[in-house]
Formats: C-alpha cells, structure tokens, sequence
C-alpha cells in the first residue's frame, strides 16, 4: 500500500474509531493505539499536503488562528419552544393538538430537553459544510472550525444508503458535566473566573477565537432535528433513527408515545432519572412524530405549535451557610454571596449563592451557621429560598451588610428608589475600572473582540491599563513582552484601532454611563448629535427625549460633572474615537416616523428584525415591545403571532406590510 492510499485508510479508520469512542461508548482500541494512528496520518498528511482534507480526523485539533465569525441567514428560522411547568399545560397543549388536528390520531416523540447551545449543521454529499450558532433565530454565527474539533460530529457519515445529497440537522452543543467541575477547578486554582453553569461555558467555549481551545475543552453534542428536501421518512423519530446509522449521536432516552398517559409516565421517570445524565437537561420536549402532521398544525411568530418544552421543578438541597462575602461589579453594585457547605444539587457541587441585595438578608432573617434550602433557578442559578429556623444554632450572628466597599473601602451609598448598595468610587474601584473596561470592548459596545475579560486583567495587573483610554495607548511591544506571541499582540493592536470607527451612538453607550443602555444611547446620540451637546446637555433637555426619564438624565449630568470622566472623554476624543454623528448617519435620518410607537411580528423578506428596528429609529420612530392603546401601527411579517393579530384588531391598531412599511419611509 502506498502512502497516499495509507492516508486514505487511516482517515475511515480514525472516523469509526472517534464514532465508536465518542458516540457509542464502546471504543474498540487504547488511547494509546488511537494517538499512534493520529500521529502517523498527521506525519503522511504532512508529506502529502496535495490531499489537504478539511474534514480529515487530523482536524479536530483545531488552530490557534483568530477567526472572526461571520454571520450566516439561517435556511429555516430556528424558532424558540413554548415553556409550560406542570401537566395541566401539557394537556392543554395535548388538547389544542387534537383540536388543530381535526380529531386525526397522532404520535408524540419525547425527548430530552439538552441545556447546551444549539447549533445547525449543514452536511453536502455526507461531509460537513457549515455549523451555525441560533443566534436571534434568523441569523448566527459560522462557527464551522470550531465545531470540527467536537469529537461526537461526524465530518464524514458512515456509508451512503439513504443519505440526502443535501440536508441541516440541529442539536446541542454541551460540556459534560465532569469537564465542566474540572474546568472550574482549574480555573479557580488560576485564581480566574469561574463559568456560572456549562451552558455558559459551551457558550465561551464555542464562540473562542482558537479552535485549539476548543478543542482542549472536550465539548459534546446530542442532534435532535432533520431538516431537508428528501430526508428519508415522514416521522421526526424515524429519521433520527437514520441519522443515528449515518453516524449522529441520538439520544438513547428518546420515545414515541400516544396517549397523554405516556407523556405523563415519561416525564415522571426523567425527573428523577435525569440525575445520571452526563449532562445537563432541564425538561422534556414533546414533538408531534408526523411531519405531514407538523406541517398542518404551523407555526406562531415565536414556536411551533407541534411541539413544547416542559420545565423541570428546581430540585432543593439542605446545607449550612459559612459565610457571607462581597463583589464588587461594574457599576459599583455591591451584591452578598452565601459561600455554604458544599452539596450536590442538580448535577454540579454547590458552595456560593447569591443573596441579591441587603433586603433580601432581612427577609430571611440570615444568621452565619443557619441550614439555608438552595435551589437552582432554570437549573443554572443556585439561589437560597428558605431557611431551617429549626436547626438555628444558639450562638449564630446575623448577617450585617457591610458600608464599605470591600475592595477600595469607600463608604458605600443607597441612592434613592435603589436596592442595592453601591460604591461611588468609580474611578478608582479596580473591580468598577476591570468592568467598564470589559463593558467597553464588549460586542455591542466598541466590539474589540481580540480583547476578552481574561486579558482585561492581566493587562489590569501588568499596568498596562488602567481604564478605557489606556487602550489605545498599548503597543505590540508591551503586549509581546518575552516575544511568544507577537502575532497576537499584532491582533489585539490592530483591534483596538479598528475599534475608533465604530459609530458615535455605541460610544456613548461604551462610556457605561448608570443606566444609560444600548437603545437609551442611541436615542441620546440622534437627539445630540455630539458629544460635546450631550455633555452640556440640561435636565430639561435630557428629559424632553423621549425615552429618559429623570433618573436616567440625573446619572448623565452626573457622569460629566466628574472631572475625571471629562478627562476621559477628552483622551478617547483625543485618540480619534467618533464622538458625532457621521454625515452618513444624519443624511440618512428624517422625521417621518417621528412620535410613532411601532411593534415589529413575524418573519420577514427583505430585511431582518435588527434591521427594521435600526429603520425605525433612524427615522425617528420607536421600537415597542408590546402592544398597547400608544401604539401607533404594528409592522407585520409572516406568521405573525395570533395573539398579537387578536389585541391588534381589538384596539383597532394598524397593521402594515413590509412593501407598505418601506414605502413610508422612502417617499
């Protein structure tokens, strides 16, 4: 056998022996024997790069390359499921079926509800082509290099029989939960953030800029929906079946059943059963099997209505709390966290809750020593819901909020109508610097993505910065230090000045003025125009926006009668960051929908959601999420929601079509 042909057949041998490891369970060879198999195709493929093969085993390693996401249209909008929480709204749902289906019979496929990332993946001619991320249902991130390293997706199905030339099959992307413990271990011995949950770190994970991290975070994947023009059967249970023989990993709990009974009897033996899961689940997923059926039934704006989430109950666990701790945010927010006996609660070990805020200590009456009930909110969130007055021990001490900051031991403040206590020293507070800064070079805000919370403080700590401005001061050198990663350091450069064209309205919004969001700046930014009249601006004229109220105005005035943000201000104006509008931007701006409310429903043709709304306030309108007597005029899209459609035509609120809308705003 030549070497050519060896490469061949070491390819079909490390796909089989990753889908027999990863997706069956039953690995057929050592770890050792397979790294000896890798080993050597990586060394032929290095000698014959002619047959460079982006779907070869060798490609699962991933690249420590930066790749910038581009977003991808999804072919079918991934629509969210309705939630219900007890079986009186499984049998309603049940119910409207029947009724929707004319008395038909019909079969429910039961699944498993994964608490990962979903993902679309596009396959051509049995190799993988493209993975998607939801994103906001109509479009997502390519996430097709990082995707490649996760072991369970096959980059090439076993076999030809029956597979579509061309089809999209959809799943979860989720970190088991032994990685993720270890995970946090080692992060925690690294003194860095911890993940929250796995969901939170698949998320991370998936959205890296190194498929080589990735990689090394060891990610799964369950696939649970096929979509396509000649997939092989009229069943949703029947065709994962046959993804399962094409190489998928399905998952074994799922059932076809036809009577509520059975729903019922499903969901009983997953709530308890579910705690021997590798992963995380956090409900069922009740399917109608029949896509002939699925079809008849439709759609609402948001969900199917031939399917629906049922939610778990939070389980509960009983333990001692130790301690109580405090953090520090980004807006100076001080927020108490239970630090308590360690329990298992939910799949993962619980020691931290968070206790939101000095009211909610008094309403339990918290004393050190006290055996509080945690419970998991949405399964992610360990919050305290009770405490054992019971087993209260004599000598316990209640919790007494602390009044000084307990990182730079300032006295804290309660502003008025507020919750929380806060600090206000918010030019020197590290953890308030660290967090404006990571507020500053997030996505939506002047979307410096070679930066990451990570390198914020290890810059923090290196000196290199000390608050936003200092950014643009950094150069490859500093960066680079011993020489390692120059290209990096070339990256991060290049990202922060990239950073100075972002557009005036995302600056002030960067700014992380108090309450100051991203549609607040935005209307700041149109009724302004610069940032020298926003800085100047009166309460008066803030509040006459629409939109800010005087809390809101009070924080901006507050904000530039520091002197030291005005300096700050004048540093970033200083380094060319866009502190107006561009020309562009106000010959785009009319008044045509000036003082008009508009509801944007369904799925449209000739733009996205993101972008009617960005139409909508250029031309002086404003997005409203619900309706209401103040709405002016509902733009509406295919499948609009009924219930909308209904308290529309109630209140007698226009509807208007995509071709009627975009005639409105160009005559």
């Amino acid at each position: 056998m030549d070497e050519k042909e060896r490469i061949f057949q070491l390819r079909r041998e490390l796909h089989e022996h990753n889908h027999r490891y990863y997706v069956q369970n039953q690995p057929v060879i050592s770890d050792q024997e397979f790294d000896f198999l890798m080993h050597e195709l990586q060394d032929l493929e290095a000698r014959h790069p002619e047959l460079y093969d982006a779907n070869s085993p060798t490609q699962r390693v991933g690249s420590d390359l930066s790749q910038e996401f581009r977003q991808v249209e999804h072919r079918h909008p991934m629509l969210s499921l309705a939630n219900t929480y007890s079986e009186a709204d499984v049998a309603a749902w049940y119910e409207s079926v029947e009724k929707g289906l004319q008395g038909e019979p019909f079969e429910v496929c039961c699944e498993l509800k994964y608490d990962g990332l979903s993902i679309s993946l596009i396959y051509e001619d049995g190799r993988l082509v493209q993975a998607v991320t939801r994103g906001d249902g109509v479009r997502g991130d390519d996430v097709t290099a990082n995707v490649k390293t996760i072991r369970s997706i096959p980059l090439v199905l076993n076999g030809t029989d029956g597979i579509p030339h061309e089809f999209e099959i959809r799943g979860e992307i989720l970190m088991p939960w032994k990685v993720f413990e270890r995970l946090n271990a080692e992060r925690e011995a690294a003194e860095e953030p911890l993940f929250a949950n796995p969901r939170n770190a698949a998320s991370g994970t998936l959205k890296s800029q190194s498929s080589a991290l990735v990689a090394s975070r060891q990610l799964d994947a369950y696939l649970y929906y096929l979509l396509g023009d000649d997939i092989p059967a009229e069943g949703h249970y029947e065709n994962l079946q046959a993804a399962a023989s094409w190489g998928f990993k399905i998952s074994q709990g799922m059932r076809k059943v036809s009577t509520l009974q059975g729903i019922y009897d499903y969901i009983n033996y997953w709530d308890t059963e579910r705690k021997n899961l590798p992963v995380a689940t956090d409900g069922i997923v009740l399917k109608v099997n029949s896509l002939r059926q699925q079809r008849s039934l439709g759609y609402t704006a948001k969900s199917p209505r031939w399917a629906i989430a049922y939610k778990f109950k939070a389980e509960r666990a009983c333990t001692r709390l130790e301690s109580v701790t405090y953090q520090v945010g980004r807006t100076g927010a001080v927020t108490p966290v239970a630090n308590m006996e360690p329990v298992q609660l939910a799949g993962t070990t619980v020691k931290r809750a968070t206790l939101n805020n000095e009211d909610f200590i008094r309403s339990f009456d918290l004393h050190i020593g006290d055996y509080v009930y945690v419970e998991k909110g949405g399964e992610i969130i360990p919050k305290i819901v009770g405490v054992d007055i019971d087993q209260r021990p004599i000598i316990a001490q209640p919790v007494q909020f602390i009044r000084r900051c307990p990182e730079c031991g300032t006295q804290l403040v309660r502003y008025e109508g507020e919750s929380a206590w806060y600090c206000p020293n918010d030019t020197q507070c590290p953890p308030q610097l660290k967090g404006r800064i990571e507020h500053f070079i997030s996505r939506r805000a002047m979307n410096i993505d070679s930066l990451g919370p990570e390198t914020v403080d290890e810059y923090f700590r290196r000196g290199l910065i000390h608050d936003v401005a200092d950014l643009y001061t950094i150069d490859v050198q500093q960066i680079n230090g011993d020489g390692s990663r120059t290209k990096s350091a070339q990256r991060i450069v290049s990202g922060i000045a990239k950073s100075k064209e972002v557009p005036f309205e995302r600056v002030v919004f960067a700014l992380g003025i108090r309450f100051v969001g991203e549609t607040s700046a935005k209307l700041l930014a149109r009724r302004f125009k610069t940032m020298e009249a926003l800085q100047h601006a009166t309460l008066e004229e803030l509040t006459d926006v629409d939109g800010i109220g005087e809390v809101m105005a009070g924080s901006i005035i507050s904000y530039f009668h520091n002197e030291d943000n005005v300096r700050l201000v004048e540093r970033l104006r200083g380094y060319g960051l866009q502190m107006a509008l561009s020309d562009e931007q106000l010959s785009r701006q009319s008044d045509r929908l000036a003082g008009q409310s508009i509801v944007i429903s369904g799925v449209f043709q000739h733009h996205s959601r993101d972008e009617y709304k960005s139409l909508i306030e250029q031309h002086g309108g404003k997005n409203v999420g619900s309706i209401s007597k103040k709405t002016t005029f509902i733009l509406a899209g295919e499948n609009m929601g009924p219930s909308k459609l209904e308290k529309a035509q109630k209140l007698g609120i226009p509807i208007k079509s995509e071709d009627e809308f975009l005639a409105m705003i160009q005559a």
